[in-house]
């Protein structure tokens, strides 16, 4: 008969061994989940245009449902804290209708990658109106400098003889932050007002001369419906989501009164293709196809150049699920953007965005290299 401390060694040996076996298990589990999934989740994160952020929030839900383990966060607080915020290092990318020249980019150089165009409308609340207002340049220059104050305006009766126009008060609601959409909205009214250009200029903030300000697209979409004979611009988008009627614009160059559609407004780019293969932030508004809508305008993701400038912060793992996000975003990603009233980015431009993609690198070795 065995002993009784021989029992007891034997007893605590196989609990041992079952202990060992358990934690061999577990760890063999967590090998084999962490060598088929390398990262569980890789977020990005990026900010800036309200112009294209319908379109950036829907790419960022369309492509987590293709690659669960790429979390990407977008928050629109307008083209200039966009791109403050990349230049701080903030985000991993920015969103901007305002290109950034070369001087401007202190802190590494910042390639754009058009991922889409878009339209800025002139937006209105006239309660009872019967019919499509039709505006030009000129008379879209003089409401925002205070100069046409009523909607029974003889400038305004005279584009729209078929209208019966209010006398009442024009309510002109403006962006109040750092705006691509007031960048592209003020090149606009500098190209086709005199007084415009050498009263208040372009660019993403102006001095307004006349109205209310508000954060954002949807702030501004949120003036317009909230006050009566109210005016204000925003991407198309907004007023679109917001039921808001939109003004169609004249063409200065045929005559007609331009109806903001995915084909007048893709119409636009197409005079600048070429230039684009020189550099790509060019500008599109008032552009000399007699069909094209006068007030269009790419819109563009910002990386930089070198990804390692961000240090600790990223690894190469991360700036590749980065750039095979916006590689998706310029192809596949396409398809989901007129629903909301963006147009494809042209075959042209999609190849430009291909050899911009393939110039970023991490240690200054390309990420894309097929």
């Amino acid at each position: 008969m065995p002993e009784r401390g021989t029992m007891k060694s034997k007893s605590g040996i196989s609990k041992t061994m079952a202990v060992l076996a358990i934690i061999i298990i577990v760890i063999g589990i967590v090998a084999a989940y962490y060598i088929l999934n390398p990262y569980t989740t890789i977020t990005l994160n990026g900010a800036g245009a309200t112009f294209p952020e319908p379109l950036i929030k829907k790419w960022a839900s369309e492509y987590n449902k293709l690659k669960p383990s790429v979390v990407i966060n977008y928050q629109g607080i307008g083209s200039g804290g966009g791109i403050q915020q990349i230049k701080e290092k903030v985000v991993d990318f920015a969103g901007t209708d305002a290109p950034v020249k070369d001087e401007e980019m202190t802190t590494g150089y910042l390639v754009h990658i058009p991922e889409t165009i878009g339209a800025v409308v002139v937006a209105y609340n006239m309660p009872g109106l019967t019919g499509t207002l039709k505006l030009d340049g000129d008379t879209i220059a003089k409401i925002f400098l205070g100069n046409i104050t009523k909607w029974n305006d003889e400038k305004i009766v005279a584009l729209n003889p078929e209208l019966s126009l209010p006398d009442q008060n024009i309510f002109v609601a403006h962006r109040s932050d750092g705006s691509g959409t007031t960048y592209i909205f003020t090149d606009y009214l500098s190209r086709v007002s005199q007084e415009w250009a050498n009263k208040v200029g372009m660019g993403k903030s102006v001095d307004w001369p006349v109205g209310v300000g508000a954060q954002g697209n949807p702030g501004v979409a949120g003036l317009v419906s909230q006050n009566p004979y109210s005016i204000g611009y925003m991407e198309i988008a907004y007023a679109y989501l917001n039921n808001i009627p939109y003004a169609w614009i004249k063409n200065e160059f045929s005559g007609e009164f331009i109806e903001p559609t995915l084909e007048s407004v893709s119409k636009a780019a197409e005079g600048f293709l070429e230039e684009m293969k020189e550099d790509v932030r060019v500008s599109i508004v008032n552009p000399p196809h007699p069909e094209a809508y006068p007030i269009a305008s790419f819109t563009y993701i910002l990386l930089y150049k070198e990804q390692n400038v961000y240090g600790a912060r990223t690894n190469f793992e991360k700036s590749n699920a980065l750039l095979n996000f916006i590689w998706w975003v310029v192809h596949e990603g396409q398809e989901y953007s007129e629903t909301l009233l963006y147009p494809r980015l042209p075959p042209e431009v999609i190849v430009i965005c291909e050899e911009l993609l393939r110039s970023i690198t991490y240690n200054g070795q390309p990420i894309i290299t097929s």
